[in-house]
């Protein structure tokens, strides 16, 4: 198959609205969307045939680029308590270090995989702006301009949100000297994201983000609000002890805190939301709002079981992060999403919709296409016309889906496997060709400069861990 960029394809099968069609064409429009898409056609003799299935490409809607260098090393108990907050103290040993020029190199090794993983957009929830010192930048958005060259060197599409950081949790004046790079006003958040829009890159674009409700003053809150367009995420009732301190500070939950006073519109992307109640899964439906479900990183940290049936049942727009990097393709999210609802629920398919959609993996795919788009705030996200021109080429080679019907194929790819990287990814009418060895090298320095201090992995680094309660 030619390198070229393609102005027409066709693909012998493609998931378009929600279901597989037939001998589909595709044109690629000047600005690298899709211009027309077209079912159930021959292949004319100019268009690129593809040898397999094709699937539009997700969006990884919660992102922590810097995290890629903390995984696989928290998995050792050296203490008698080790539950998500002594993990985040551990991970702060990695955030005070980072250079500008690590960050390039460890964000593209991540967007790399990712893409690898069928994820052609990330949402980057980028809090990690100051100098080692906890002092801006002379540039106070070097660090997102180290993820925006990251995206480039991998090709992956990027979203970045700024993220407001004032305090160390509810009872706080301030943050922890831990968090000093954290640091940020609402004046800051904004002043990043008119530099990076301002930038004009292609496939650059920038929302914000509220680190969390314990993080935020409720003023600073609904301020970024006002002032900000564009998607605004924010970590929400991740941990039972975050819902604790919220009651004990407030009086109410966190999501039933955002539903009164924070005025909740499609804007809005709760990410987690893993410990709600039936009348805040009803409020957030109203409002529009959406979730991003992290099953990988909430599995590794303890976090708790999400109520799936519940987001579902009431239309809530889903999406898929890899939060942590713990997980890095789609594939396997969504078997975690799955299975953990089937052991704390003891039964089997629990996303399928019986009489409408049966297939749990068709079902759990095309929610979290829709969410994705809303989650980077695009109007259009998928095979569809006006949508940017991504897909995925599936592996016809792949012993997940030989000899399977084709009505089956995402049942094979979610659930009968493990993921192997997809054949070919196209992102805006381009196939993806990043230089590998390269962003593999520059990566593996990165980390080795890192780790020389074994503090780091230990978390000796950031001192003891505070009964104080805010990552």
């Amino acid at each position: 198959m030619s390198d070229a960029t393609p102005n027409l394809l066709w693909a012998p099968r493609a998931w378009i609205d929600g279901r597989w069609r037939e001998r589909v064409l595709f044109e690629v429009g000047a600005d690298g969307h899709w211009a027309t898409v077209t079912p159930d056609r021959a292949p004319p003799p100019q268009a690129q045939r593809l040898d397999a299935a094709v699937l539009p490409g997700l969006v990884d809607a919660h992102s922590h680029a810097f995290q890629r260098a903390f995984a696989g090393l928290a998995e050792r108990r050296e203490t008698a308590l080790d539950d998500f907050w002594s993990w985040r103290d551990r991970m702060y040993g990695v955030a005070l270090r980072i250079t500008p020029a690590q960050m390039r190199a460890i964000a593209a090794q991540l967007y790399l995989e990712l893409l690898d993983g069928g994820y052609t957009e990330v949402c980057e929830f980028h809090y990690l702006h100051h100098g080692i010192d906890g002092k801006a930048y002379t540039d106070p958005a070097a660090m997102s301009f180290a993820l925006a060259d990251a995206a480039a060197d991998a090709g992956v599409g990027l979203t970045l949100l700024p993220t407001l950081y004032e305090r160390a949790g509810f009872k706080a004046e301030g943050l922890r000297e831990d968090q000093r790079r954290f640091r940020t006003t609402v004046d800051e958040v904004l002043a990043i994201q008119r530099a990076v829009r301002a930038a004009g890159r292609p496939r650059l674009a920038c929302g914000a983000a509220l680190h969390s409700l314990r993080a935020v003053r409720p003023e600073s809150l609904q301020a970024l609000a006002a002032r900000s367009d564009g998607p605004l995420h924010i970590h929400v009732a991740e941990q039972m002890a975050e819902v604790r301190d919220c009651l004990a500070d407030s009086g109410a939950r966190p999501i039933e805190w955002l539903l009164r006073h924070a005025g909740m519109d499609a804007r809005w992307q709760l990410v987690h939301a893993t410990h709600s109640v039936p009348g805040e899964v009803e409020g957030v439906a109203a409002c529009g709002a959406g979730v991003v479900l992290c099953p990988g990183t909430e599995a590794n940290l303890g976090d708790g079981v999400p109520d799936l049936p519940g987001w579902l049942t009431h239309g809530v727009a889903l999406s898929l992060g890899s939060d942590s990097q713990v997980v890095r393709d789609w594939p396997e999210e969504l078997r975690w999403l799955e299975y953990a609802q089937r052991l704390v629920r003891h039964e089997r398919n629990v996303a399928a919709a019986p009489g409408q959609e049966p297939s749990t993996a068709s079902r759990l795919f095309e929610r979290v296409r829709a969410g994705g788009g809303a989650a980077m705030g695009a109007r259009r996200w998928g095979l569809v016309v006006g949508a940017r021109a991504d897909l995925l080429l599936l592996d016809p080679t792949d012993p997940a889906l030989l000899g399977l019907p084709g009505e089956h194929l995402l049942d094979g790819l979610v659930f009968a496997a493990p993921t192997r990287p997809f054949a070919r990814v196209m992102v805006a009418g381009r196939w993806v060709s990043p230089d590998r060895a390269a962003i593999a090298a520059r990566f593996t320095q990165a980390m080795q400069s890192l780790w020389a201090d074994p503090g780091v992995a230990t978390g000796t680094t950031t001192g003891t861990i505070s009964a104080i309660r805010g990552a």
